[in-house]
């Protein structure tokens, strides 16, 4: 009998430029990479070369480190590949073509639905690390009516992207990614009053989800969403 017990999803994980020497850090409740969160095996592997500063802006060098990676977590048993950072999705396209499992590299690819859940004159907010490289092409939008009910917002000049951009790496406190969110949140809130649903574009968030679900008191979806939802449509093989 098949189950599900089992499935393992596997992570495209970001190369943080650390030595043997860096400091290993343990996976926070809500991660992607935090064993509760989806009750099932997690793998990784690093994309080289994947570096914050590299992925966020794009290079189009990485695509074959992406694939490489993305056919080793098969070979290692995932059965759903996702990504450590929501701007691999410039890379969707290839590595779906390159693996026989499901790949779900952002949670940027739930606006379309997102959008079809909300009263038309409601907005969607995207919420960013880095909103200066949140380009259109990475939203799927492409009914300019659909493109006018999102807002994106970003977190850059803050703490937490400038951490994530020194080497050697510096974890962010949660505290202070919480507060950083939050307020990016308020200020898009007011910008836009409409704004009834909103989307963490940054693997970095879902750790503050719930603070934020309570804070807001909107629907927040984050990559952790759309790998529980994939994780559940596919049978392991046991």
């Amino acid at each position: 009998m098949s189950s599900q017990t089992n499935l393992t999803l596997g992570i495209l994980e970001l190369d943080e430029g650390l030595t043997a020497d860096s400091p290993t850090f343990a996976p926070r409740e809500g991660s992607l990479f935090h064993p509760a969160t989806f009750n099932r095996p997690v793998v990784a592997e690093m994309v080289e070369g994947a570096l914050a500063e590299v992925i966020i802006p794009g290079d189009a060098s990485l695509e074959t480190a992406c694939v490489a990676a993305a056919k080793r977590l098969v070979a290692r048993g995932a059965g759903v590949i996702t990504a450590d950072c929501g701007f691999f999705i410039r890379h969707q396209q290839s590595i779906s073509a390159a693996v026989n499992v499901p790949v779900v590299t952002s949670s940027l690819l739930l606006i379309p639905a997102l959008l079809r859940q909300l009263a038309p004159r409601r907005k969607l907010a995207v919420l960013t690390a880095d909103s200066r490289h949140c380009s259109e092409d990475l939203l799927g939008i492409e009914n300019p009516a659909d493109r006018r009910r999102v807002v994106v917002g970003g977190i850059e000049g803050g703490v937490y992207i400038r951490n994530a951009l020194a080497r050697p790496f510096i974890r962010t406190d949660v505290d202070q990614i919480e507060r950083e969110v939050d307020e990016r949140i308020a200020q898009l809130r007011a910008e836009h009053p409409d704004i009834a649903m909103i989307l963490f574009e940054c693997t970095g968030f879902p750790i503050v989800a719930d603070a934020l679900r309570s804070k807001t008191g909107l629907p927040i979806y984050d990559i952790t969403d759309l790998c529980k939802l994939t994780l559940a449509s596919v049978s392991s093989r046991v």
